[in-house]
């Protein structure tokens, strides 16, 4: 393929994904939009972006087209042409999965949401005897050192869940219809138990901080 095909096929490719992006776009309720407000959906590595709406991702991805035929017409070095072509590569990859996984991540927002609402009206009404994370508290609660153990170890599981909710986000662009279902409860299970798990963290972190409370105002 000669860089005049390549450039024709790039922006073929872009006309059809901003297509879809447009009636994605479209289709979004002004709850849905208010919902993902300030969701980051990409690496920033890729792109600039917070909230529901992709067009914005179809423009930065047609300026790298744009900038990748000026560095064709320049011929400039090959090692400049490959990063470019890589980096449109991924954008085009990282913005059909988020045409793909817009209904997952309204879900997730909704959770973390109705969690952190949860998690408030449990401050105000539980004491530690009676909180979900009690087990916690009665397993660790002599010493600060234990306490730091366990949150060390919640903070991990919950760098594995993210991790694998990301990996199998990737996959779900190359699933059959059936398979997609049942990949998008899997992730749905992931982030149930990613709420859980940053719960039991914000648990902890308190603790913590009534743990060292007293010890910080007998140094003073």
């Amino acid at each position: 393929m000669n860089t005049q095909q390549l450039i024709q096929t790039l922006k073929q490719q872009l006309d059809h994904i901003e297509q879809e992006v447009l009636q994605h776009d479209q289709q979004l309720a002004p709850q849905q939009k208010k919902t993902l407000e300030h969701v980051e959906r990409f690496n920033h590595n890729l792109f600039v972006q917070q909230g529901a709406q992709l067009l914005p991702c179809v423009q930065q991805l047609r300026k790298d087209v744009t900038q990748l035929e000026k560095q064709l017409t320049l011929k400039l070095a090959k090692s400049t042409i490959e990063l470019s072509c890589q980096r449109i590569q991924d954008r085009f990859t990282a913005l059909r999965r988020a045409l793909l996984t817009t209904g997952l991540n309204l879900k997730s927002a909704e959770q973390k949401k109705a969690s952190n609402r949860a998690r408030y009206a449990k401050r105000q009404k539980q004491t530690m005897q009676n909180s979900e994370f009690g087990w916690i508290a009665n397993n660790v609660m002599y010493n600060s050192h234990q306490l730091y153990e366990e949150l060390n170890k919640h903070v991990n599981w919950a760098k594995k869940f993210e991790y694998k909710i990301q990996q199998m986000e990737s996959n779900l662009e190359l699933c059959h219809a059936a398979e997609k279902i049942r990949l998008q409860n899997d992730i749905l299970l992931m982030h149930r138990r990613l709420g859980k798990c940053r719960q039991a963290i914000s648990y902890i972190e308190e603790r913590i901080q009534h743990f060292e409370r007293p010890r910080q105002s007998f140094n003073r």
